[in-house]
């Protein structure tokens, strides 16, 4: 019997941070960069009220959500578009902007996302290289040639921690050519305070070839409810509407983050805690001699070839006490793992383990 054949889908299947092990969900999962405190009470108050309204469709435009963003940042509600975690937004760039043969540059070390999006349209991924896991900008320059059509950088980068300074940012919008399409990914930018950093919302809200993407899974908490959105000219954001599925935004996630977003006091919370944190784990982990680059994002990149034990050794002993931590040869960076910031309690269990693990005192 014939089966019906696919098309030949250049890409390769995403793997998510795990949260089992051995088919036993983790006691600490550390795996995906999730907010270490949890969604706003606000925001859960508001799904619980949505609840009582589930036999409804969502409203397909998210208006509420929108005006709610627009308010909070000082944007044109016009020029937002939400989508089912930022994910979606990539997806449907992607869709919008490649064809067979174009060719995207991402950072060698990126979000994988992007390069699974872009090939699935058809078009062939160059990697740019990175200075000590820094985005180059320089490198993405040299890449581009006359078949480049988007640039995706994560600012901070996933999985390195990473930020490139506004400085280089605009460089870059200046020196591609205007008809390649730079996307930005916001997702980490709450937690930047350094003075030559500035998120791709406040350097290009005006640009009409910069789309600006952030998401409700991380600081918000609200990674269960999938919701992410973009800005950008109203000329591409209408190019991206026409292609939208209806209804992509259910109730609860839209009304829990338009609470989410307007509770700045539990978004501060979240960032001194992780800040806090950050600051206890770079130095612990110094103190077991495993290399970790500074991060400023809410998880940390280290590296086990300067110990006695490998990466692969040190996840599984972690999974067995019921830790779990995100494994990065799948992002090609060997001998390494990425940990999310979790609660405090989590982070002192996560800190003893590896003491043990390593004989560190």
């Amino acid at each position: 019997m014939k089966l019906p054949k696919p098309n030949n889908i250049n890409a390769q299947k995403y793997v998510a941070g795990m949260s089992f092990f051995k088919k036993k969900r983790a006691r600490i999962k550390l795996s995906a960069n999730e907010s270490a405190l949890g969604p706003s009470p606000k925001a859960k108050k508001e799904y619980i009220k949505v609840s009582k309204s589930f036999a409804r469709y969502p409203d397909s435009d998210g208006s509420y959500l929108r005006e709610s963003l627009g308010n909070k940042f000082k944007l044109d509600k016009n020029r937002i578009i939400l989508g089912a975690g930022s994910d979606q937004i990539f997806e449907l760039i992607c869709k919008a902007y490649l064809n067979k043969g174009d060719e995207v540059i991402v950072p060698k070390f990126s979000f994988i996302i992007y390069r699974i999006y872009s090939r699935m349209n058809g078009a062939k991924v160059i990697y740019s290289k990175e200075d000590n896991f820094k985005v180059s900008v320089q490198d993405i320059l040299k890449k581009v040639n006359r078949k480049t059509k988007i640039v995706f950088i994560a600012n901070p980068n996933n999985p390195t921690g990473t930020y490139v300074s506004k400085k280089d940012l605009l460089f870059l919008r200046k020196k591609l050519r205007s008809n390649i399409l730079l996307v930005v990914d916001d997702a980490y930018f709450e937690y930047v305070k350094q003075k030559d950093y500035s998120s791709a919302l406040k350097l290009f809200s005006k640009f009409k070839n910069v789309v600006m993407t952030r998401t409700f899974s991380k600081i918000y908490g609200l990674a269960g409810l999938r919701v992410g959105w973009g800005y950008a000219s109203k000329e591409i954001i209408d190019v991206l509407n026409k292609i939208k599925p209806p209804f992509n935004i259910n109730s609860a996630a839209l009304f829990a983050a338009s609470a989410a977003v307007k509770d700045t006091t539990w978004l501060n919370k979240e960032i001194k805690h992780v800040n806090n944190w950050n600051k206890k784990m770079f130095n612990e982990f110094k103190n077991m001699k495993i290399e970790t680059n500074k991060s400023y994002s809410n998880f940390l990149l280290v590296n086990f070839d300067k110990v006695k034990i490998n990466s692969s050794k040190v996840f599984k002993l972690l999974a067995k006490a019921g830790i779990l931590v995100r494994k990065m040869d799948v992002y090609g960076i060997k001998n390494s793992l990425r940990i999310t910031i979790g609660k405090s309690e989590e982070n002192r269990k996560l800190i003893s383990k590896m003491k043990k693990i390593l004989n560190v005192q």
